[in-house]
């Protein structure tokens, strides 16, 4: 990455939204341009988990805003994701839907755990690289996240739904700040965070670090009541409380320091971050100015290095944990790869290629991590771990589009539930299925001389080309071939076998 170029990243949370614009330099980045806006798209979830049509509006009309700013980036130099509300959110693709054409740029929903990782991965860099052992904390609009590491390494990682929006909504809704309000809120949060205590004990780490949302709002408020705004108490949590009571309303509340987007989730925050310093038994919890969005950014750096891209650590760390055979993941990936390339030159499509093959090398390292659960139906068991497994790096989506490549390299293809005007997505399952058939016998196969290509004449159509003596040559990969052309028959595309 070349420096000076400028990288963004948008976090779409359950209280704000944030667009954080900054540039490369060195292997470091410098804030050029932060946006924040109160959208509190987590006070919008009905009892049914759907998000209300005026919560998607209020998330859509910022993210137009952002969309304005970010005209001129490139795919690669932004990220978006989005965390705990539409995690829970039923109808989420309504509003993604539309919101990526708005943004202009993907929207990754991210797994618990992997806010938590990003987030450890933004502190990280704000802190020295020393070798104390740290608890991070970051207490969210309707999630809580906590994470072990030390340095830039993280060891533990969980995320709880439990945030300042979620508990200000069901504690003090009516906006009242009261002693038995409060009380019922802590105990309801230490009820929720009971188990981490013992997933991270005291003796696992050395100090504690608060990170942005919850925590940050209130060392602000504390710092400008003459408090440390660097350092966070019970004592100095305990006066907040106090101010808050004898305040008596949300309504009422003036305080210097307190932002007029985080009013109304106060109470909740206030009350969770007293159990956590409470339950965690933390004498001193030490603010930190890293942040999701930061994380979002070091990610897209690594990204640009295969050898520190989280996501090819995680394909490698699932290869060993279900003992995969490496050799023929290699091969499969491979020719899938050549014939993919093959495609990519044949016919102009408005296709990110580079994108493609990287997932496509993905899917063929991971096609047989099922196998070793059983061989029968394994292309499914391994679908279903891809569904169901915590991959640091991988969005849910991006994981789930994995899973269906996966579940698709062998056997019907009517069992896919998607959409196949997807051009990107037909060229890729159709170079891993021919790739798995080729090297079917588990040996390098002779392919060199085929041609793959898109049909120019009809639409939906792959044009496989071989040598008038591969049949006789190779009359089991022939007949699976054959088999091949009828099983595209029951879908909107058609692979058609051609001597050339």
């Amino acid at each position: 990455m070349k420096n000076g170029t400028l990288l963004a990243a948008v976090d779409l949370g359950s209280n704000s939204f944030r667009l954080e614009i900054c540039r490369y330099s060195h292997g470091l980045i410098q804030r050029s341009e932060y946006i924040k806006e109160a959208v509190r798209q987590g006070s919008g979830l009905d009892e049914d988990r759907n998000l209300s049509p005026e919560a998607m509006e209020r998330g859509w009309e910022c993210l137009a805003r952002f969309a304005e700013r970010l005209a001129g980036f490139k795919a690669n130099e932004v990220r978006a994701v989005a965390t705990q509300t539409l995690r829970e959110a039923k109808n989420r693709h309504v509003f993604l839907d539309k919101a990526h054409q708005l943004l202009g740029f993907p929207i990754e929903v991210v797994s618990g755990r992997e806010e938590a990782r990003l987030i450890y991965q933004g502190v990280s860099h704000f802190l020295p690289q020393t070798d104390e052992r740290r608890l991070v904390i970051d207490i969210g609009g309707r999630s809580t996240e906590f994470i072990l590491g030390v340095k830039q390494e993280t060891s533990k990682l969980e995320s709880y739904r439990l945030g300042s929006v979620s508990s200000s909504l069901k504690y003090f809704a009516n906006g009242e700040f009261t002693q038995a309000a409060f009380h019922k809120a802590e105990v309801a949060a230490k009820a929720v965070l009971e188990e981490a205590v013992e997933f991270f004990p005291r003796k696992a780490w050395d100090t504690a670090f608060g990170s942005s949302g919850t925590v940050s709002a209130v060392a602000e408020v504390l710092g400008s009541a003459g408090w440390s705004d660097q350092t966070i108490t019970l004592e100095s949590l305990e006066w907040l409380k106090r101010h808050l009571i004898r305040v008596g309303h949300v309504d009422s509340l003036r305080m210097e320091g307190l932002k007029e987007d985080r009013r109304a989730v106060i109470g909740g925050g206030l009350a969770v971050l007293y159990a956590v310093l409470e339950l965690f038994k933390i004498e001193a919890l030490q603010v930190t100015p890293g942040a999701l969005r930061h994380g979002l950014l070091y990610d897209l750096i690594e990204r640009e290095d295969e050898t520190k891209d989280t996501r090819s650590v995680t394909v490698a760390g699932l290869q060993k944990a279900f003992q995969v055979d490496t050799e023929q993941a290699k091969r499969v990936s491979k020719v899938a790869g050549y014939f993919l390339h093959q495609l990519e030159t044949s016919k102009e499509a408005a296709q990110d290629w580079p994108r493609l093959s990287k997932k496509l090398d993905w899917a063929a390292q991971l096609h047989e991590i099922g196998a070793q659960i059983s061989h029968t139906d394994s292309h499914k068991h391994s679908a279903y771990i891809l569904d169901n497994t915590d991959a640091p790096g991988f969005a849910l989506y991006e994981l789930h589009r994995l899973s269906l490549l996966v579940l698709g390299h062998k056997g019907k293809l009517r069992k896919l539930d998607v959409d196949f005007t997807n051009v990107g997505f037909a060229c890729q399952l159709m170079c891993l299925r021919l790739a798995v058939i080729l090297c079917h016998a588990r040996r390098d196969p002779d392919y060199k001389k085929m041609q793959l290509r898109l049909s120019e004449k009809q639409t939906n159509r792959f044009e496989l080309l071989i040598e008038p003596l591969w049949p006789q040559r190779f009359p089991q990969s022939q007949h699976l071939l054959l088999q091949e052309v009828l099983a595209w028959q029951k879908t909107s595309w058609e692979l058609q076998i051609k001597q050339a």
